[in-house]
């Protein structure tokens, strides 16, 4: 394939669809968890705000400043978001990044619908900002747990 050719596969209608289509963005008033995580290498950034119940996530909110392939990873993940624990959202965090680095699958439900980014893998300079919502909700979460001891 050529470069041009693998560029038009690697945004690809879907990918840019769920870009612009991005669930729960934004902040929360009154988080029991926040977290903001940032790709050194092209400076994107996501934050994270989490409102924990019995362990689970029950409010979810995210500010991201992302390429499109990044913002992608944001909206799939946002979707799944709600009444995950931090142990599924580090799962899905340790699939994504496997994923990527072209050893491990995708990941498995409930965090369907990251196979659209497997064009992604030969682009290793696009794989930090993928993984930013994930670790941040991780981060936010565990964060959550240090405070109010709710989240396992």
């Amino acid at each position: 394939m050529t470069e041009q050719t693998d560029m038009i596969k690697l945004y690809s209608t879907r990918i840019l669809a769920l870009a612009a289509d991005m669930p729960h963005v934004g902040r929360l008033a009154n988080p029991n968890g926040s977290a903001m995580r940032r790709s050194p290498l092209c400076g994107s950034k996501v934050t994270v705000d989490v409102t924990l119940l019995d362990g689970r996530i029950v409010d979810f909110s995210q500010d991201v400043k992302a390429c499109a392939l990044g913002q992608a990873a944001a909206s799939i993940a946002g979707y799944h978001m709600i009444g995950r624990t931090l142990a599924q959202v580090e799962t899905a965090r340790d699939e994504l990044a496997a994923m990527l680095k072209g050893t491990g699958t995708v990941p498995a439900a409930p965090f369907d619908g990251f196979e659209i980014l497997t064009p992604a893998v030969d682009y290793k300079n696009r794989h930090a900002s993928i993984l930013l919502a994930l670790q941040a909700t991780a981060d936010a979460c565990s964060i959550a747990a240090k405070t109010s001891k709710i989240c396992k």
